[in-house]
């Protein structure tokens, strides 16, 4: 049986890191439907778009004008992402976010899922829902609890896994090795430790790159 590791580097505020996952998984479905007997697995890896947030987040607004330029500016980008992101059955509304949140307890929260002996897509898949359909913040623990039960995780856990702050060291170990690795921007997928691709590229792109690496 022919097998293949995939190591995923994103951060939940990123929006290209959800339609790339999205059409990561999609590549990987295609795979599977011609090739039933490989394997394929995908582990997540944190990294910070902006390590400087404060744990209680930033103004949205006060991002828009140091990142962005401006709303006049944003609104232009914003609308880019989203006309990608419909292609992708993802519905981006940017103007409901308030908050840019820090993103460690989320990546802490999507390690212990993905430790705990489960899959934590179903997860990922409602933290950026959360935060990029509705607006919510996502760096507030009672916020991540409600999703983690949500997604079908223990609550108590996911909690103690959030406040005790024991995977803060897995998720800057995360950042340090994505720099090793010269990853300087997210989506970023690693095949089996040889190849790398960068970006929310086209389903195909994707595809195409895990097929050569299986044959290899």
């Amino acid at each position: 049986m022919r097998s293949l590791h995939i190591d995923l580097y994103a951060d939940l505020v990123c929006p290209w890191c959800w339609i790339g996952d999205r059409r990561l998984f999609r590549a990987l479905d295609a795979i599977r439907t011609t090739d039933p007997d490989v394997a394929i697995d995908v582990s997540w890896h944190p990294f910070q778009l902006d390590p400087t947030v404060p744990a209680e987040g930033r103004p949205w607004s006060e991002v828009v004008e140091s990142k962005f330029g401006g709303m006049a500016r944003a609104r232009e980008m914003f609308a880019h992402v989203a006309n990608a992101g419909a292609g992708d059955g993802i519905p981006f509304q940017f103007d409901r976010i308030a908050t840019a949140p820090n993103t460690v307890r989320g990546h802490a929260l999507v390690l212990h899922a993905q430790r705990s002996g489960g899959s934590p897509w179903a997860l990922l898949e409602a933290l950026f829902s959360a935060y990029f359909e509705r607006g919510e913040d996502i760096g507030q623990v009672d916020t991540l609890v409600r999703m983690a039960v949500d997604a079908g995780l223990d609550g108590d856990a996911a909690r103690e896994a959030i406040e005790s702050g024991r995977f803060d060291v897995d998720v800057m170990q995360s950042q340090r090795e994505a720099a090793r690795l010269g990853i300087r921007g997210v989506p970023f997928a690693v095949l089996d430790g040889r190849y790398g691709i960068s970006g929310a590229q086209p389903v195909e792109v994707f595809e195409q790159a895990i097929r050569r690496a299986l044959s290899e």
